[in-house]
């Protein structure tokens, strides 16, 4: 069961993206739809995530700024075809793993090795071990988790990343309505080694 915090926080965040006038929102993902993405995609949504699902499924954003990037910026769980979804999930990872690629290295993976094709493999299995990063809208991404809510929502491209909302609410009103300058240093609890690279 969802905790009411967290389904008050989707739930919001959904009316929020609703009002905008910048999406098509179809019928919210049901149970059974959510168990058949998570065990094929291997993860669980965090509870406010599932819970602005279940209101509604964004499809086609108005949004003209993403660019050529994203056919399908919201991803559609409902009927994307699962390649899609996949390279939208594999989005962070890919992006480090492309920076190792051109000689990037962290710190904390020890020394890189003279060989790019170990560097890559040191670099997947240190990726393997970080939490899981759930698409929202094109490269903005919420942590997954069962049981969690309230994560901050990073973009990222490559190791560039920057909070755009310390909740999922506060990001539908920072990317949909630009109130606020969206790239700022968020207050929430930073998610372990993507909140790193922050700036």
């Amino acid at each position: 069961m969802l905790q009411e915090d967290a389904v008050r926080l989707g739930q919001e965040a959904a009316r929020r993206l609703a009002l905008s006038g910048a999406v098509e929102i179809r019928p919210g993902l049901t149970k059974a739809e959510f168990t058949e993405v998570e065990t094929t995609f291997g993860f669980g949504f965090a509870d406010d995530h599932r819970a602005f699902l279940a209101a509604g499924l964004p499809i086609n954003s108005h949004k003209p700024d993403e660019g050529a990037m994203w056919e399908r910026p919201w991803p559609d769980w409902r009927d994307a075809d699962e390649d899609e979804l996949r390279r939208h999930l594999d989005w962070p990872t890919r992006g480090m793993l492309d920076g190792i690629e051109d000689g990037g290295w962290l710190r904390q993976w020890g020394t890189r090795p003279g060989s790019t094709s170990a560097a890559i493999e040191i670099a997947e299995s240190a990726l393997a071990q970080v939490p899981r990063l759930v698409p929202i809208y094109a490269h903005r991404f919420l942590p997954a988790g069962r049981g969690t809510y309230g994560g901050q929502v990073l973009s990222i491209w490559g190791t560039d990343i920057i909070s755009y909302g310390s909740n999922l609410a506060e990001y539908i009103m920072n990317d949909f309505y630009e109130l606020n300058d969206a790239r700022h240093r968020s207050t929430a609890a930073p998610i372990p080694f993507w909140s790193d690279f922050i700036h």
